[in-house]
């Protein structure tokens, strides 16, 4: 290659379009299930995801200076774009290693073929126990809502959610009610 600037087309590609397309569009839809085009955050997660970012050679600052001098202001990249990005991250590559820019770009489509889909570390896992375990534990509830339940964690009913007025006659407070007629013999 006697070019200074490789191209998408002066390269030479070690991978069949239609398979590693039907990798592409996996990604280009992560995240967003219409999505036709890759966005830069996409491509950063193909290339990790592949094992090709790393802190010395290719970091995600390279490649999205590779993916805006491609995209432009649009974003958001064709597969013709896209192989143009790796052919400028594989020229970003080999000016920090001593081999050619092909050795470079067979090295990271060697290992964007081999991936199947967009893996899904660090997603949330659901909970087993489900939300009705969590909403009926009465050791969560605290303040007035914790009155609603007896001791043994069951519901009191309407005692635990109205404030029911005594009518006996005495003052809400008194703790001696019925203690008279037992004091004075009656």
């Amino acid at each position: 290659m006697a070019d200074s600037k490789p191209t998408a087309e002066s390269v030479e590609w070690n991978w069949d379009n239609k398979d590693v397309k039907t990798r592409w569009e996996a990604f280009t839809k992560f995240g967003s299930a219409t999505a036709t085009e890759m966005t830069g955050k996409n491509f950063d997660k193909w290339l990790k995801d592949a094992g090709v970012l790393d802190a010395k050679t290719i970091t995600t600052t390279m490649t999205g200076i590779a993916f805006s001098k491609v995209t432009g202001p649009k974003k958001k990249a064709s597969f013709a774009e896209t192989k143009e990005v790796l052919v400028q991250v594989a020229v970003d590559r080999a000016s920090k290693s001593k081999k050619t820019v092909q050795e470079e770009l067979d090295a990271i489509t060697e290992r964007l073929k081999d991936l199947e889909a967009p893996s899904l570390r660090g997603a949330a896992k659901p909970n087993a126990d489900g939300v009705y375990s969590r909403l009926t534990d009465h050791t969560k509830y605290t303040g007035a809502h914790k009155e609603r339940f007896d001791a043994e964690g069951k519901g009191k009913g309407k005692a635990g959610r109205a404030e029911v007025a005594d009518d006996s006659g005495y003052v809400g407070a008194y703790k001696n009610k019925d203690t008279y007629d037992k004091s004075h013999g009656k």
